[in-house]
């Protein structure tokens, strides 16, 4: 079996030597880079299954990079590894596009099975089609299609959709989908996954039947 291929971009020498070498015992196939221009040049010459991007890097940093990145490819999972714990630095990660971000310092453990859920995502046949709006939505590709127009999904907004859609007209209360797609609740999560439903209902919006209702302070309900 072929070993899923990471991209992984820490600056720090010490601290990267330990997780590439943790990382390939899994094992996992690493690439590793010090900057934000060889990780880019990196990414463009080989195909990777996860990218983990500390932030903090010299010449250009982890947000610039991601950026690049989902400038030409909306489906890889892309989680953040960053000493930055602020509130506002790991929405901002969100809102690039990344589908997880982990604070400094963090169990190694933890990240190796989020890298795994991410690796079950990319593998599992998870199509919609026995959904009320299918076609719409394939997880097994990472599209959404609306009024003929295909998009390409991050990882956890096609989790998030697809939650909702399992369940249409029904209310789903925040903490159950956190729990159900982050596997947590806590604070942090909850403001990500507002970032979600924002980027979920902006691609929903040309759809004549969906849409998706937040409901103060409870949950949401996806209204077809």
């Amino acid at each position: 079996m072929i070993p899923a291929h990471i991209l992984f971009v820490e600056d720090d020498v010490n601290l990267g030597f330990v997780i590439r070498d943790t990382l390939e015992n899994v094992p996992f196939a690493v690439t590793h880079c010090t900057n934000g221009p060889d990780a880019w040049t990196a990414f463009q010459s080989a195909q990777f299954d996860v990218c983990l991007l500390d932030v903090m890097l010299p010449q250009s940093d982890g947000f610039t990079l991601a950026r690049q990145i989902r400038a030409v490819d909306t489906q890889v999972p892309i989680l953040f590894l960053s000493a930055l714990a602020n509130k506002d630095d790991r929405l901002q990660g969100l809102r690039l596009g990344a589908d997880d971000y982990l604070t400094k310092p963090f169990s190694i453990e933890e990240l190796i099975l989020k890298i795994n859920v991410f690796l079950r995502r990319t593998t599992s046949n998870g199509t919609t089609s026995n959904l009320p709006i299918s076609p719409l939505l394939d997880r097994q590709n990472l599209t959404l299609t609306v009024n003929g127009q295909e998009q390409l999904l991050t990882h956890r907004e096609a989790d998030v959709l697809a939650y909702l859609l399992e369940r249409p007209n029904t209310l789903v209360r925040r903490d159950e989908l956190l729990r159900a797609v982050w596997g947590d609740d806590d604070y942090f999560m909850g403001r990500s996954l507002d970032v979600f439903i924002s980027r979920l209902r902006k691609r929903l919006v040309h759809h004549p039947n969906v849409r998706i209702e937040n409901v103060h302070g409870v949950g949401f309900i996806l209204r077809e």
